[in-house]
């Protein structure tokens, strides 16, 4: 019997799990959020544990007590808090089982390595699928889509759809504020507030494109130091906001020594920061482009897969995938295309015979990939299911 963490973005139904299951698990289930006035009571931590230990000895028949902790990152010293009650009902024998939850990977990560290590299994919620978001809001699959690509997959704002500016609003207040103003600057991590802020407006507004942190530096009105800029981009991929690819390479030096690709993990971040909103595809076909491209790149790295990109001047290739989706390597193209405009393909897969290549077009073109000898699907049916076998 293990704690269960459960991670992930902020507004993507954390808090939803947690209540649901203390709705269906009636009187054995204690909750109690960490950022809750409750929680904030004298006392609170001690008689939630008091209550636990009691329902573990009423309810054992039934398998016991489950806690249920929201935002546990909240509670002072929270691991190791959490690692001394767990050690004290396992010398009890009570059956008490937990599940915390927390929107600050950086926190959970940290106290969890600290206090809990061999004591809890970590779980991730990640950002919304197409398919997720049309089964929650009766969406056809193309509005879910076109949605996934424009607006993004935070429940919140696709409320909002059709409201831009308020749901740019929420955006900003309800994720980005608390994501950077509160989890990632309560860590000592960080020195310099200003920096970390205009690293991820920097990193928003190129997404799919691989910039050097030289690049970003001179793009920063407070010039930082690489090592500096390169630490702020961990943090903001631990803080599932965007994700610096790497490029693959045999040796680590090399690896660390190549520029990243920004992923930005969730395209509902790009409309919000973008004073343009989201791209006219017929007046911005690049923009647009690099706005499908960022959403599919996000949604294998949110499926768990590993996102990586392969470049040796002046071939490349979008994106290379590991994982439970096999070995891929993908080229992404919402416009016309021919033999030439995937030679980076070729190459790497002569080089690389393990991956599998695979273009993401428009359906209007799957046949021009076919009549290059490559494999081809919409990359909206990319988008709703992931590749097909």
């Amino acid at each position: 019997m293990r704690i269960q963490l459960l991670a992930g973005p902020r507004q993507v139904g954390k808090t939803t799990l947690l209540l649901e299951l203390a709705g269906g698990l009636g009187n054995r289930a204690l909750y109690l959020a960490g950022d809750s006035p409750e929680a904030a009571a004298p006392g609170a931590w001690e008689r939630l544990w008091q209550q636990a230990q009691a329902v573990a000895g009423r309810e054992a028949a039934r398998g016991g007590a489950v806690v249920l902790l929201d935002e546990v990152q909240h509670f002072p010293g929270w691991s190791a808090r959490l690692k001394g009650e767990w050690d004290r009902v396992l010398r009890l024998g009570l059956p008490v089982h937990v599940v915390a939850s927390g929107s600050s990977a950086l926190h959970l990560g940290e106290g969890s390595r600290e206090s809990l290590a061999g004591r809890f299994e970590r779980l991730t919620l990640s950002h919304w699928s197409a398919a997720a978001v049309a089964q929650a809001f009766g969406l056809g699959r193309d509005e879910a889509v076109d949605l996934i690509v424009n607006g993004g997959a935070y429940p919140g704002a696709v409320a909002l759809r059709g409201q831009r500016e308020r749901q740019r609003a929420h955006l900003r207040d309800a994720i980005v504020e608390p994501a950077i103003g509160r989890d990632i600057l309560s860590l000592a991590a960080v020195r310099r507030p200003g920096l970390l802020r205009q690293v991820f407006a920097a990193a928003v507004s190129a997404p799919a494109q691989v910039v050097t942190l030289q690049k970003m530096q001179g793009l920063l009105a407070d010039r930082g130091a690489l090592e500096t800029i390169s630490h702020y981009l961990h943090l903001l991929e631990d803080a599932f906001l965007v994700a610096g690819c790497e490029r693959p390479a045999k040796r680590a030096l090399r690896r660390r020594a190549s520029p990243p690709k920004l992923v930005v993990l969730n395209n509902a971040l790009m409309a919000a920061m973008d004073p343009r909103g989201a791209p006219d595809r017929a007046r911005e076909p690049d923009r647009y482009g690099a706005w499908v491209e960022n959403a599919c790149l996000a949604f294998a790295w949110n499926a768990g897969q590993q996102v990586r990109y392969w470049r040796e001047e002046p071939l490349e290739v979008d994106a290379v995938l590991d994982g439970s989706w096999g070995p891929l390597a993908l080229e992404v193209k919402t416009g016309p295309f021919g033999a030439s405009d995937l030679r980076g393909l070729f190459e790497f897969t002569r080089r690389n015979p393990g991956y599998r290549p695979l273009v993401l077009c428009d359906p209007s073109h799957v046949d021009a990939a076919l009549r290059c000898g490559v494999e081809a699907m919409p990359w909206a049916d990319f988008l709703w299911g992931g590749p097909q076998d």
